[in-house]
């Protein structure tokens, strides 16, 4: 079976379809009308599997079967079947969610003290994370890091139009990182003292108001290091509140206290 047949194969089981429904539907998709010996022919599905395959498509609404001597089966239009299976897709999904959305409301968590860490693992999930934690600064947001790269353009555009509203302090080593800020005005930028900070792990620190840090850690080395990243990240919890004190006794002489 050619790769691409394979991912749509795992895309239709994704939609809900068994693996040999998947495969029925996509060989009579070729055939245009076909029986079960023909779409056996067509695919690596027994053929006693073949007939239940179908009957279940017929019961979903993808597949039309003429009852003639052999059976025949016709599948819907392609217009026809993306919307059945759209359909069937966000009525499970939304049973899921109303069932996790009572689950969630059940849940004492929200009368608990929480002293919780979170941690988040690959770039673009910890990209997504530091964007959610920016936007919701208040007061200020203290930016350090080891290697410019790291930053990409959506949190840096974050980062310059939060400095209309808040203190907005970026530290980091890579004098070329900091000269991308050369023209914002509100931002702040320091060079990170060289005996500060260890490079050849460290990542990014983010500290947002007087409530929120996020640090990452990268991987051991070679080329995918950065695509390694690991962080951990608190907020609103005594560890995060000890940890912007600590911070803040660290970088005393270059930011002002929340």
């Amino acid at each position: 079976m050619e790769a691409d047949e394979e991912d749509a194969v795992e895309s239709l089981k994704s939609l809900g379809l068994s693996e040999y429904e998947s495969k029925v539907f996509i060989a009579l998709q070729r055939l245009g009308v076909g029986t079960a010996r023909d779409v056996y022919r067509l695919t690596d599905v027994p053929r006693s599997q073949v007939y239940g395959a179908a009957e279940t498509l017929e019961e979903r609404g993808l597949v039309e079967i003429q009852q003639s001597k052999p059976m025949e089966y016709r599948p819907v239009t392609l217009e026809e079947a993306h919307d059945r299976l759209q359909e069937r897709f966000e009525r499970k999904q939304a049973v899921a969610f109303d069932y996790l959305e009572d689950a969630r409301d059940e849940s004492p968590r929200d009368d608990e003290e929480r002293e919780d860490f979170w941690t988040v693992k690959g770039r673009d999930t910890i990209d997504a994370r530091i964007e959610e934690l920016l936007d919701e600064a208040e007061d200020r947001v203290v930016f350090i890091t080891t290697d410019g790269s790291l930053v990409n353009s959506s949190i840096e555009d974050r980062l310059v139009n939060l400095a209309d509203e808040v203190d907005v302090y970026i530290m980091s080593s890579d004098e070329e990182f900091l000269q991308r800020f050369e023209d914002a005005e509100g931002v702040m930028c320091v060079t990170t003292p060289e005996k500060a900070v260890r490079e050849d792990r460290g990542g990014r620190f983010i500290m947002v108001d007087s409530d929120t840090v996020l640090l990452t850690v990268l991987g051991d080395g070679g080329a995918e290091r950065l695509e390694a990243e690991t962080a951990v990240w608190s907020s609103e919890t005594s560890f995060a509140t000890v940890l912007v004190q600590i911070t803040e006794g660290w970088l005393g002489e270059f930011i002002k206290p929340d």
